[in-house]
């Protein structure tokens, strides 16, 4: 399968239903879809050491957990700890539990992506556990939604050094090992919105575009020691806690759920090293696993769906 990427359509927000006055209590997280494709008996990633950043909740808590269900030991970072509770439910040490009833190691390690300080920690307490990282999934980003000519410079740069300042920090941190040893994998999440302009989400569109471009040049530049990178777009809504918090009275039962994103992931973590410098979708994902019924499902419901 080539890396192209697809022109898919955003999706419409979900059907409002009723409001109620307060968001809906979810902590804590709901239990993780089971459903995820790997049998116990097929451990593809088998004592591998995976760090995942924003895996208190939502996809990269999914990503996590699936990850130990094929084999791997994970590294949980995030903001949200026992020690620093955010407003929305899930912290890494829930997490790390949830890894650890896979039979596998968990490390939670609190890291705020904007701040060198906490992703060299985090380099040097998973190199000092575990000796290595096979595979670095940088999942953590924000959002600040807003009109361009209304986005204080302070939220723009907040948004960009989140969703790209820190995954290129973070691929940082773990390069000269991975180099060293000639072996890792980069897998960094994007988004839909890298290609589609939906209003008002301008500065975190352009966050992904620039992501997206890293992902190509750094696959490129690093194939020479062996490390691919390759890039996901989600290009299906995701149910995830932050979106239900924010959302109450939503209708999520036509969303994906978290697993679409994490199945995906771990594909794109199974390809052949010389593989690399790709943006590829969850419906590419589901094609190319030989599911090309729900890859279609699922690209022609979006096209029949634009923003209002």
């Amino acid at each position: 399968m080539s890396g192209s990427r697809r022109s898919v359509p955003g999706r419409s927000p979900p059907r409002l239903r009723t409001k109620p006055s307060q968001p809906p209590a979810l902590d804590p997280p709901p239990p993780a879809v089971h459903d995820f494709r790997v049998t116990p008996q097929a451990k593809p990633l088998q004592d591998q050491v995976v760090v995942v950043t924003g895996a208190s909740r939502g996809i990269g808590r999914q990503i996590a957990i699936d990850f130990a269900k094929a084999g791997a030991h994970v590294v949980v970072t995030a903001r949200s700890s026992e020690n620093a509770r955010s407003k929305l439910p899930g912290t890494i040490e829930q997490t790390a539990r949830e890894v650890e009833a896979q039979g596998r190691q968990a490390l939670a390690i609190p890291v705020d992506v904007t701040k060198e300080d906490d992703i060299r920690r985090m380099a040097e307490r998973t190199l000092e556990e575990f000796g290595r990282c096979d595979i670095l999934v940088n999942n953590a980003a924000i959002s600040s939604p807003a009109p361009f000519h209304e986005t204080p410079l302070k939220r723009w740069d907040l948004v960009m050094n989140v969703n790209l300042r820190g995954p290129v920090m973070c691929t940082h941190a773990f390069l000269p090992s991975m180099i060293e040893r000639k072996r890792g994998r980069i897998i960094n999440i994007s988004s839909i919105l890298a290609e589609e302009v939906i209003s008002p989400m301008v500065s975190y569109s352009v966050s992904k575009v620039a992501l997206e471009k890293l992902t190509q040049y750094a696959g490129q530049e690093l194939k020479q020691h062996g490390i691919p990178v390759n890039c996901l777009r989600i290009e299906m809504s995701i149910a995830t806690e932050g979106w239900m918090y924010r959302n109450p009275g939503m209708d999520f039962s036509d969303w994906e759920k978290p697993d679409a994103a994490s199945e995906a992931t771990f594909w794109i973590a199974t390809q052949p090293i010389d593989w690399t410098g790709n943006v590829v979708t969850i419906a590419d994902a589901r094609e190319a696993m030989g599911r090309a019924a729900e890859a279609k499902a699922g690209i022609e419901e979006l096209r029949q769906l634009r923003p209002q």
